[in-house]
């Protein structure tokens, strides 16, 4: 028997396939976000810090990457910063992740080159619907 835990129009189904890359220092964003990614058909790559991720973008080139803006060594927003100094990597999507909602933290991300922001905790449907946003833009 298969239980369905969401309504089928909740979240769009156009997802499946990407690659996406979530980074934060907590194991349990990490996980519960790879679980949902999961569910909707997409990649997942994991990465614990800013330096774990930097070695694992250019191996794994994925579409849309998550970022924690307050983890230790390289913060999120240096993170953010040096991916999108990176030619290759320049027009990768990059969201912040973060428990702030404040408008200087969002200004802070738009101004180290972030194309979102989405607030912790997150939903399953609020997670799916910023990778959907990015999948719908690369198909325009």
């Amino acid at each position: 028997m298969v239980i369905n835990l969401t309504s089928p129009n909740s979240i769009p189904s156009d997802v499946g396939g990407l690659k996406v890359m979530v980074i934060d220092d907590s194991n349990t964003i990490r996980r519960s976000a790879e679980i949902f990614l999961l569910q909707a058909g997409c990649q997942v790559i994991l990465a614990e810090d800013g330096f774990d991720a930097l070695a694992k973008i250019a191996d794994h080139r994925p579409d849309v990457i998550f970022v924690d803006i307050m983890m230790p060594r390289l913060d999120g927003y240096l993170t953010c910063a040096l991916i999108k100094k990176n030619a290759k990597f320049k027009s990768t999507p990059v969201v912040m992740l973060s428990s702030k909602d404040g408008l200087f933290d969002r200004a802070r991300g738009r101004m180290v080159g972030s194309d979102q922001y989405l607030t912790k905790p997150f939903t399953k449907e609020s997670l799916i619907s910023a990778v959907a946003s990015f999948a719908d833009q690369r198909a325009n």
